[in-house]
């Protein structure tokens, strides 16, 4: 069966949504729990496909053939697919107070706590559980305290405030689709998504279109008809904006093809870049515009972006380091780095199986990785305190270190299968596991699932102490964030890169769109302390495979070269490097 990210498929991703909504709308009904689990089931399945289900249907296949889809799950995707909504929604929505559906929007609350909320303080809008939340009633309830009553206040805070800012995990969907739209209709030359999304940026505000075509007006009208459309705020002869369903806004501007180059580095940003580049002219006695570089009246450059940077003596800047800090003085001085590309990576050290939480077997997600090219992947999956993630206990861990090595015999030509975990850190810094079996993996990556709300002294040592056992590798996802769901955990950063330069072992960038985890400035700082990043997809379906070019955006917003990467290794090297930190 072939399964993707979510992100890739608009049309798999808005079935996930609905699908994992009406599930929660009826746990909130006390439905049947079976009926309830069959939903999310479903949805977690959608998620990891490759081929959209819209595609699944053009070419006439049998969705029930898909594991847990039965005709009645079918059906309701395929209604989803060409109505883009489901009866069945709008039929649960409506037996449920609006209110819950409203709660339901809030990260971390869940169907069960909503229903406490509902039922105990009849809170009714989200206004209502702020107001109920500051004044400390919420922790007067049975399953809530004050710890917890803190934590949704400052989840709703950040949903609130978050209204114009949207993580890469709906961006890129809208993205990619509304690209792929405009690009059909046979009427653009040149279309690029500019803006912060361009920067490479884990959170944008809207998306900025830019386009080159002969008919300007055919392609502002055909843009505002795309059917994820809500509302159009204008629409004129060379630009228009429109609001999208899920709320994004959408700004196209169609502009002359001898001007493209100068709009784009002015609509990539970001503002304090285009300001220091537009000094560095001024100081040259030139103007630089979104329509050109001008002395006096002539313009003189502006078709591409090279151009522009070149008629003020500077080489071209790529566009994740256009953000004011230093990159103009490095351009001057002939200093910028040969940043990291996504062909440089080698392997990934972060992949989950269906032993645990992931979607596909060992053989599948090998068979991914060989396509992509990598030399080595490691097998990491959960130890057995995340239950919800089926951990493997120290037995199950051992014999599929068994299965690794026979698959890696009858495999010559593969991807190197690498025994791994991601072992859980306890509490009190303890790892989740025997050190017996971790001494057989190749590498133990170390992670944080849980407490993340600790004293930041407590966090650290936690931490530092999981960094001094023998066997640990790699420290993943070290803050612990969630874009949009939850905060990084207080922990003192820079000592805890410190701790692992001196020990000797490594830190994972997270590339799973909702971690991004570290992000562009804790990969800066682990490079000033010398401290080499395994970029990792934290893939839980094979297309999660392909999250690694969002971690190599991060690196490269952190001026990342290829050597600052440990996964750019080759086999051999990565194996010599490994067995240090064990």
């Amino acid at each position: 069966m072939p399964l993707a990210a979510s992100y890739q498929n608009p049309a798999n991703q808005a079935i996930a949504a609905i699908f994992n909504e009406i599930a929660d709308l009826l746990e909130v009904e006390q439905a049947n729990p079976f009926r309830v689990r069959a939903y999310r089931n479903a949805a977690r399945l959608v998620e990891g496909m490759t081929e959209g289900v819209d595609a699944m249907l053009a070419r006439g296949a049998d969705l029930t053939a898909l594991p847990g889809i039965g005709t009645d799950l079918a059906a309701k995707m395929r209604e989803i697919v060409e109505t883009g909504t489901c009866a069945m929604l709008a039929r649960v929505r409506t037996e449920v107070p609006p209110y819950v559906v409203q709660l339901l929007q809030l990260p971390g609350l869940g169907s069960k706590r909503a229903r406490i909320l509902q039922h105990e303080l009849g809170i009714t809008s989200l206004d209502e559980l702020a107001r109920a939340a500051a004044a400390h009633r919420i922790r007067e309830l049975h399953g809530f305290g004050a710890r917890s009553e803190s934590r949704l206040l400052e989840a709703l805070n950040a949903h609130l405030a978050r209204d114009r800012r949207y993580g890469l995990a709906i961006a890129k969907p809208c993205a990619d689709a509304l690209t792929r739209y405009l690009m059909a209709s046979g009427l653009i030359d040149r279309l690029v998504v500019a803006g912060s999304y361009r920067r490479g940026r884990d959170t944008v505000g809207d998306l900025d279109l830019l386009i080159t075509g002969k008919n300007r007006a055919q392609i502002v009208d055909h843009f505002v008809h795309y059917k994820e459309v809500a509302n159009r705020i204008s629409a004129g002869p060379t630009r228009a904006s429109v609001v999208l369903k899920n709320g994004m806004q959408v700004d196209l501007r169609v502009v002359r093809a001898d001007a493209f180059g100068a709009a784009l580095v002015y609509f990539t940003g970001s503002k304090p870049h285009n300001i220091a580049l537009r000094k560095l002219a001024q100081a040259q006695g030139l103007k630089i515009s979104e329509y050109g570089v001008f002395r006096g009246k002539e313009r003189i450059a502006g078709q591409t972006e090279a151009s522009v940077y070149q008629a003020v003596g500077l080489p071209w800047i790529a566009p994740e380091l256009r953000e004011d800090h230093g990159e103009i003085d490095a351009a001057r001085s002939g200093t910028l780095p040969l940043l990291i590309e996504e062909r440089d990576i080698k392997g990934d050290l972060h992949v989950h199986t269906s032993a645990s939480d992931g979607t596909a077997s060992l053989e599948v997600m090998a068979a991914q990785a060989r396509l992509r090219g990598y030399q080595y992947v490691a097998v990491t999956d959960h130890s057995p305190r995340i239950a919800v993630a089926h951990g493997l206990t120290a037995e199950r861990l051992a014999a599929q270190a068994d299965a690794i090595d026979r698959f890696n015999a009858e495999h010559e030509g593969w991807p190197v299968l690498l025994k791994g975990v991601e072992v859980d850190i306890l509490e009190d810094g303890s790892l989740d596991l025997p050190d017996a079996v971790l001494g057989r993996l190749d590498l133990v990556v170390g992670a944080i699932h849980s407490h993340f709300n600790l004293p930041v002294a407590q966090q650290t040592a936690r931490i530092l102490r999981a960094i001094d056992h023998p066997h640990f590798s790699i420290l993943a996802h070290p803050l612990g964030r969630l874009i949009g769901e939850r905060n990084a955990c207080n922990v003192d950063l820079k000592r805890v890169l410190t701790a692992i330069a001196q020990r000797g072992c490594y830190v994972e960038a997270n590339a799973q769109p909702t971690r991004l985890d570290l992000s562009d400035y804790g990969c800066r700082l682990a490079k000033m302390e010398g401290v080499l990043v395994s970029i990792a997809s934290d893939a839980h379906s094979p297309a999660d495979l392909a999250n690694m070019s969002l971690g190599v955006t991060q690196a490269r917003r952190a001026w990342f070269g290829q050597t600052d990467v440990l996964n750019t290794r080759p086999l051999d090297a990565l194996l010599t490097l490994l067995k240090h930190t064990m």
